[in-house]
């Protein structure tokens, strides 16, 4: 097995809820650990019958959507502004002479 290629591994990981509170301890690669719901609060676990608020992973989607327009707009620009710079013809270079 090679040597110096995993991840560093910590055992003691505070995995903390923001919808209850509610904090235990994991073995992970990361630091720590923060979750939208846990086995304390979802309903499948507890029981009851509510709904869970997705709002966070749809916004999390259409800022997406709305950073890949800005990009593509970006790189069009670019590409036009040095197409207009590249396109010169025989006559004009030979004009700048």
């Amino acid at each position: 097995m090679k040597t110096n290629i995993h991840p560093q591994f910590y055992s003691e990981v505070v995995v903390s809820c923001t919808s209850c509170g509610n904090k235990f301890t994991t073995g992970s690669t990361k630091q720590s650990i923060i979750v939208e719901v846990c086995f304390k609060c979802h309903p499948f676990f507890t029981g009851e019958h509510r709904f869970l608020d997705v709002k966070g992973r749809v916004d999390t989607f259409q800022k997406k959507v709305e950073m890949a327009k800005k990009y593509k707009a970006a790189q069009s620009s670019k590409k036009h502004a040095k197409k207009q710079k590249e396109s010169k013809s025989l006559k004009d270079l030979l004009s700048e002479i």
